[in-house]
């Protein structure tokens, strides 16, 4: 077992660097630079362009650039962002814990929901409640993120008035304590109603579909046909070998936690990692969307390992075929 961590610390740093490395030459040809940006569009000066490529080091060859900013991200700097001039780990570290109380939740939400309405429909199957269940995944699986949000901020802040139509909190109050904490939840109801209904149908049809290809297996006829307990068939093996690729896509689904939902965030004006990685794209701050795309790559290597080790945990013929 030890053998397979250390294979796969090697394969996660392996397709981390390889990731990295295609992201800087990806961003760098794309067209637009900050430069142009922070110099003005409109007859910008040639003297002031050439001073700002000095300052940032874009007038240097490509590998130049990747070779020094490689040595500072060994060191643990990941540089200073050319939009915000701050600190780039700063930025994402202050714009994390929102990210992650909104995506998380969602997520929390989302998985225990769709795997229990799945499972239910894999066990009724042809029922009126799987019909359903089936039906409004379908549609809830054809909307696009940013009208479902749109909907919901008509329906429910602009016309009845319930919720805040934006926000993290009520910039009017300065609330604490319980009151706080209840004035965030209040702003994050929408938003993770939103990412929980869009995430909904992936969960349903995985744990749906899993039940159902187990239930088909041959040593589940074979137990049926033996008397045993239905019970005991469906809680012990039926349930726990549906329910690995249900661990995989939570796996992944935790992997994209720290960027958070871009356009649900930018609809919401949650303020979180995703509207940052989108003014940072729509800016080109070149070194704030490579540190963005560095953490994230980094936290899927590691979401990686973490579900492949719960594998091994939970399937003992994974972990037997390690020894």
């Amino acid at each position: 077992m030890k053998k397979y961590v250390f294979r796969r610390l090697c394969t996660g740093f392996l397709a981390v660097a390889v990731v990295f490395v295609l992201n800087f030459f990806i961003i760098k040809a794309a067209p637009g630079s900050p430069v142009e940006i922070l110099a003005g569009r409109d007859n910008p000066s040639q003297q002031l362009i050439d001073n700002l490529n000095e300052k940032y080091g874009f007038n240097q060859p490509l590998y130049i650039q990747l070779v020094k900013y490689v040595s500072n991200i060994l060191k643990g700097d990941l540089g200073d962002s050319i939009i915000y001039n701050e600190n780039i780990l700063k930025i994402i570290m202050d714009k994390m814990g929102t990210s992650l109380l909104l995506t998380l939740t969602a997520i929390i939400f989302a998985v225990i929901i769709g795997t229990a309405a799945g499972l239910f429909s894999a066990t009724h199957q042809r029922g009126i409640v799987d019909k359903v269940f089936t039906s409004t995944s379908y549609i809830l699986n054809s909307m696009p993120s940013f009208w479902l949000a749109i909907m919901f901020i008509m329906v429910f802040a602009t016309h009845l008035g319930w919720f805040p139509t934006s926000g993290y909190s009520d910039i009017r109050h300065t609330y604490t304590g319980i009151r706080h904490v209840l004035d965030v939840m209040h702003h994050l109801f929408l938003p993770v109603l939103t990412m929980t209904l869009l995430q909904l149908p992936i969960y349903f049809k995985i744990a749906k579909s899993s039940v159902i290809q187990v239930l088909s297996e041959d040593f589940i006829t074979t137990f049926k046909a033996t008397g045993m307990n239905k019970k005991k068939i469906y809680n012990k093996y039926v349930f726990r070998n549906a329910i690995l690729p249900i661990i995989t896509v939570f796996g992944i689904s935790l992997a994209f936690v720290i960027t958070g939902s871009v356009l649900v965030e930018t609809v919401f004006s949650w303020p979180g990692t995703g509207r940052v990685m989108m003014n940072a794209i729509m800016n080109r701050d070149y070194p704030l969307i490579m540190g963005i795309y560095l953490i994230l790559s980094l936290s899927i290597s590691i979401m990686m390992l973490l579900v492949d080790l719960v594998y091994a945990y939970i399937d003992p013929r994974i972990r037997n075929s390690y020894k």
